[in-house]
């Protein structure tokens, strides 16, 4: 699913990641700081990647924090559980569109307004083929530059 690019209740999208974080984070007895619950909240708000400095800058103006250490631990907390993925071509973060999955994601980056999609490419291949290999993938980039359906359209 590439919701980034398709129509959709971006609402409902919001409350069911925030209410998936809560669960997980009770479930696992983390703690769910008001600045992870906030850099989660910042990410999904955006369907296109955000540096941690632009992260720090919402939070400074909010008093939640102005130094980078503050942006970077919860973006630490959030892609380790799962919430939020690095997109490693641009340094920078993008909530997870599946939290909650176990997934390997692939991400379609636009370069004209910097959306960012996030697809499941061929998950089970990939992991078939690693165990067939008796390897156990930990992590894993897939990162596709191009143009988005509305950029195209603009463009033509």
């Amino acid at each position: 699913m590439t919701r980034a690019f398709d129509s959709h209740d971006h609402t409902h999208c919001e409350k069911t990641g925030l209410a998936e974080l809560e669960r997980h984070c009770a479930d696992n007895k983390l703690r769910l700081t008001p600045v992870r619950r906030r850099v989660f909240e910042i990410l999904q708000s955006q369907h296109k990647a955000m540096g941690a400095y632009d992260i720090l800058e919402i939070l400074q103006k909010e008093g939640l924090g102005s130094q980078p250490p503050v942006a970077y631990r919860a973006l630490d907390f959030l892609v380790g559980n799962g919430f939020a993925h690095k997109i490693e071509g641009l340094n920078a973060f993008i909530a997870c569109s599946h939290p909650g999955d176990n997934h390997i994601p692939a991400f379609l980056i636009c370069r004209k307004c910097a959306r960012v999609a996030e697809t499941d490419p061929q998950t089970n291949a990939l992991r078939r083929q690693a165990s067939d290999a008796g390897f156990s993938i930990e992590h894993t980039v897939v990162e596709a530059m191009g143009v988005c359906p509305d950029c195209s359209e603009t463009a033509a």
